[in-house]
């Protein structure tokens, strides 16, 4: 089970923390994802990162601003979102890729088969 939490209210050019905490097994040889959806929108990649080797994959537009990272020690992957925009607003879902020969990275929503429950961001200009 997926737990997502850390999101509220921020102000453009804030930042949040975001963090993912996994129970009942590690996330050892998952590929762990983030991703967004805006109201009337679909959902949108954000990153993923190999829980094994710890590399990383983000959207093109995102990157340079947001961070996924992991910590092993407690089963938790997290994703710092730097220099808010108002086009950030968004709910914000933590995956796993439970099935997952660490070879590439997936970006396409229906291929991760566990997901938390959402945390929502709100960045106001």
């Amino acid at each position: 089970q997926l737990q997502a939490c850390g999101g509220g209210l921020v102000q453009a050019g804030g930042s949040l923390r975001l963090s993912c905490a996994a129970s009942g097994r590690t996330l050892s040889s998952y590929l762990m994802g983030w991703f967004r959806q805006a109201p009337g929108k679909e959902r949108e990649f954000v990153a993923c990162i190999k829980w094994s080797a710890g590399s990383t994959y983000y959207a093109d537009s995102l990157k340079g601003r947001f961070t996924i990272s992991r910590d092993n020690a407690k089963n938790t992957v997290y994703l710092q979102l730097n220099s808010l925009k108002p086009e950030d607003t968004a709910v914000y879902y933590c995956a796993a890729k439970t099935v997952y020969s660490g070879t590439y990275y997936y970006t396409a929503p229906n291929v991760y088969d566990r997901w938390g429950q959402g945390t929502q961001v709100t960045v106001s200009s």
